[in-house]
Parts: C-alpha cells; sequence; structure tokens
C-alpha cells in the first residue's frame, strides 16, 4: 500500500528498487499558558521567538523520528516523499509526517539507510546527478516585525524608501533557517543539502520560515564537509546543470523591506485616482527589487559562485505600508570533470504526475490563490501583535477600574 506514482515506481525499478508500505509518525504539542504568554512578549519585541521555533523544531523532528522507526519495524531501505504537516487540534497542534517505504531487491533490511524529502522521480535524478541521500532534514525559524521594539523602524517607515531596521530583522530570520539546516547536514555527516523548499506561514501571531530538503553526499563536494552545499534548484534543474559542468554551492537570499511613507502615500493615492504612471511607485518598487537582488549577487560573491540561477522574488505585504521583497536562487560554480551518469534523462524521471482528487474550502467556495495567500500570511503577521497589545490594554483597563478598587474596599 504504497503513496508511490506509476512514474515513480518505474524510477524506483531502474535504480534496483521496489516500493513498500506508506509509514506515518506524529506528535501532539501544546505550548502552554507560560510559553504562550513568553511567545507573546518575544512577538511584541521582533525578531525571532525561540519558544515557538523550539516547539515547531520539536514537533515535526518527533514526528519525523517516529515515522522512521515505523520504516524501520517494516525492513525498509529507505523512505521517499517525506512531508511535514501541522494539524490544528483546538489548543493542541499535531506534528504529522508522512512518508513511502522503499525496499531494496525486496529484502527486508535491518536498518533505514536513508530519508529523502525527494519522490521517487526526484530521488533518480538526484542519484543519476552523483548524490547520495543520507537524511531528511529542516531549518526553522519563527520570527515577528513586532511592535515595541521596532520604534525606531516604525518612525523610519514614516519616510519613504528602505526601512533597514525591518530589512535587518528579515535578513537575519532568514538566514537563521539556512543556518540551522546546513547544521543538521554537517551532523548528518552530509556535504550538500539539496531539493531545499521554502515555505513561509503564519503560526500563533507570528511567521515561521521553514526549509525542507534532503541532506546528500557528492564525492565532488568533500571539501564543502564543514560548510555544506544548499541548493533551491529543483532535482530535474539541478541534474541539467551538473550534466553541463556546474555545481551547486549556496542557497542565496536577498531581502528588501520598503515604505512608501505618509507623504509618498498620500500623494500616490492622489494620483492613482487619474489615469497613467504613478511615478512615485514605480521608484520605490524598481529601487527595492533591486536592492534585493543586488544582495543577492554580494551573497553570491561571497561564496566564489560564478553564477546565480533560478532567481526568483517573492513579494509580501506587510501591513501598514511596508512591503517585503524577498529574492532567492541558488549560486553555482564549473567544476571540471563534473558531470551526471546518464546522458540524458527518461521521461518517466520528468512527467509530473496529476492529481485527481479536488477539495474545495466550504469557507471561501474556492481554492485560495498565491497573492490571497500572502495577504492572509501578512494579515495573521501584524495581527498577532496587536491582538496582544489590545489584550494587555484591556486587562490593565480591568485592573485599574475594578481589581484594585476592590482589593483598596476589603
Amino acid at each position: 500500500m504504497t503513496g508511490l506514482s506509476g512514474n515513480e515506481i518505474f524510477c524506483l525499478q531502474k535504480m534496483g528498487l521496489t516500493p513498500g508500505n506508506i509509514c506515518v509518525g506524529n506528535s501532539v504539542y501544546a505550548l502552554g499558558i507560560k510559553g504562550s504568554l513568553t511567545a507573546g512578549l518575544n512577538i511584541l519585541v521582533g525578531g525571532e521567538i525561540p519558544e515557538v521555533t523550539q516547539l515547531i523544531h520539536d514537533g515535526r523532528v518527533n514526528a519525523i523520528k517516529r515515522m522512521l522507526e515505523e520504516a524501520e519495524a517494516s525492513g525498509g531501505f529507505g523512505v521517499s516523499g517525506v512531508t511535514t504537516e501541522l494539524v490544528n487540534h483546538g489548543s493542541n497542534i499535531e506534528f504529522l509526517s508522512i512518508g513511502s517505504l522503499i525496499h531494496r531487491n525486496s529484502k527486508v533490511e535491518d536498518k533505514i539507510a536513508f530519508s529523502t524529502s525527494a519522490d521517487a522521480q526526484e530521488l533518480f535524478c538526484q542519484v543519476d546527478a552523483g548524490f547520495r541521500p543520507v537524511h531528511y532534514v529542516l531549518g526553522n525559524v519563527a520570527y515577528s516585525i513586532g511592535v515595541g521594539g521596532n520604534i525606531g523602524g516604525f518612525i523610519r517607515s514614516l519616510a519613504r524608501g528602505e526601512v533597514k531596521e525591518y530589512s535587518e530583522i528579515f535578513d537575519k530570520t532568514r538566514h537563521l533557517a539556512l543556518e540551522r539546516i546546513t547544521r543538521e547536514a554537517r551532523q548528518c555527516r552530509a556535504n550538500a543539502v539539496v531539493g531545499i523548499n521554502t515555505t513561509i506561514t503564519p503560526f500563533m501571531g507570528a511567521q515561521e520560515m521553514l526549509l525542507l530538503g534532503t541532506a546528500s553526499n557528492h564525492p565532488a563536494l568533500a571539501q564543502y564537509a564543514q560548510s555544506p552545499v544548499t541548493s533551491d534548484m529543483t532535482n530535474e534543474e539541478m541534474w541539467n546543470m551538473i550534466n553541463i559542468g556546474y555545481l551547486p554551492i549556496r542557497l542565496v537570499m536577498g531581502v528588501s523591506v520598503y515604505s512608501l511613507g505618509l507623504v509618498g502615500g498620500i500623494k500616490s493615492a492622489f494620483k492613482s485616482m487619474v489615469r497613467g504612471e504613478v511615478d512615485t511607485l514605480t521608484s520605490l518598487l524598481y529601487e527595492a527589487r533591486e536592492k534585493a537582488l543586488d544582495r543577492i549577487q554580494q551573497d553570491a560573491n561571497r561564496c566564489g559562485a560564478d553564477q546565480v540561477v533560478g532567481v526568483k522574488i517573492h513579494v509580501y505585504e506587510l501591513g501598514g505600508g511596508l512591503i517585503e521583497f524577498l529574492a532567492i536562487g541558488t549560486a553555482v560554480k564549473k567544476m571540471e570533470g563534473v558531470t551526471t551518469r546518464s546522458s540524458t534523462l527518461i521521461p518517466q524521471a520528468i512527467i509530473r504526475d496529476k492529481d485527481t482528487f479536488f477539495e474545495v474550502p466550504p469557507q471561501r467556495g474556492r481554492n485560495m490563490d498565491l497573492a490571497d495567500s500572502r495577504k492572509a500570511s501578512a494579515a495573521a503577521t501584524q495581527g498577532g501583535p496587536v491582538a496582544i497589545v489590545v489584550a494587555i490594554m484591556m486587562f490593565a483597563f480591568f485592573a485599574m477600574n475594578f481589581i484594585i478598587p476592590l482589593l483598596r474596599h476589603h
């Protein structure tokens, strides 16, 4: 009973592997009252929220560990297509990990040799490109733009241009997630993390940036054992780059947070009423993108890369007139004698499987698109700190007008 498709099973057969059962692991966590209060105060300050980061990390790791224990009990050789999800159960959170077992020539193994976020098609691309998968790894950071701790940033946001305080917060937290997935790879004695997927989701009034990938070893990357290579190229893209002699070096990011400013916002609003170009917005958005791209180039120069490929720019509305630009890509380097085992990829490793089950969210009546998802994420990020401030003010009002007079009376 496998979650692997026909294309994936075909790719496994080419590697001398066969499919096994679906494996599941879970862990249910509660933050608790003390943890909630501490996390709430950190959300107000801004930057990383260690309590939330640690809770999410521990929950995910426990779920993955139990999934691997189930796989080992079934005598599997490896686990592919590993996922990690969060499911809300009232005041508790369930961390859920699911993967598909792989057997080697139908043999029963004593120990799991590897786990990977790659499905069997992606696994074929990795192996044919010279990588040996080791372990499914993750790096995460929960963070907030903050309220009370960033008064300087708030004042700066009233003027047009980059808000460096906020750019630094977001840049630091995003690179923290990258440092953590690299550390996990080093602990696995791997010299690379490939096929990294990045997600940013709202969580408890903050945001979590999560990097998921496969810690692997490549003989041409032995020099990077202490500082493992990272790549967010798809496995098919990576195969193509290695085929022509390029190896990934580092996932690079550039962040810039910009504000239109109070005066600029008023001017822009008036200009929007008239047909034609809104010069203020045009120049600001252009400048913000250029700043993010410039930082990605600096990141690539520091690691001695030849090119940055697969660059994508994501734009997030943070509320209050603030906009974040995140540029992300993979720095690569030309290396002599590097190529793939096969001259071409088999079609079954490239063909994408089609979904045959569709579910429409009942609350909206339609699927949420990426733009809506980003707005919801931004609203949740800003709404968390605001809600906490309101709650504190209400408690203070209640204490001053009811509790303290009552205590004095007694």
